[in-house]
């Protein structure tokens, strides 16, 4: 453990690319966090030199609110993957998005009980993305946080 007076420095690298499908808008209307936006996910693909895995179940959304009298989206996401050898990643990510210009910026995290993909337990991640909500297309470029002293 750190002597707790160093300060860590953060540096990313690239995990891989996600393309995403948004399907229907169920607009609930507002509420105590803001007005509630439930997009469904249609599929999921992700590649990267150490996965290919892509939407495993149907019960993927993105249950956002809406802040700031329209301008920004508070994401609360969650899915699970199947890899292309068949292990199960769960995914859940928070984050902000531009309602004006579809800029996101995410941060995920990863459960898995596979061994092969296990070191995705420990990894936050972080992805930019940009969403077309005309096409309902959204893609994000992933990155690994790495922590150093």
């Amino acid at each position: 453990m750190g002597d707790g007076t160093t300060v860590p420095q953060a540096t990313i690298e690239p995990m891989g690319v996600l393309h995403v499908q948004l399907g229907d808008m169920v607009e609930v209307g507002g509420g105590p966090k803001g007005p509630r936006v439930i997009v469904d996910v249609v599929s999921i693909d992700l590649q990267s030199d150490t996965i290919k895995a892509s939407l495993a179940t149907n019960d993927a959304a993105d249950w956002l609110t809406v802040a700031d009298e329209g301008k920004i989206g508070c994401l609360d996401v969650r899915f699970t993957l199947k890899t292309d050898d068949g292990a199960f990643i769960y995914v859940e990510y928070q984050g902000r998005g531009d309602m004006a210009t579809g800029l996101i910026a995410t941060a995920p995290t990863f459960q898995t009980g596979s061994d092969k993909y296990s070191w995705l337990n420990g990894i936050q991640a972080i992805a930019a993305g940009n969403v077309n909500l005309e096409t309902g297309r959204l893609v994000y470029n992933l990155y690994k946080v790495n922590v150093t002293v």
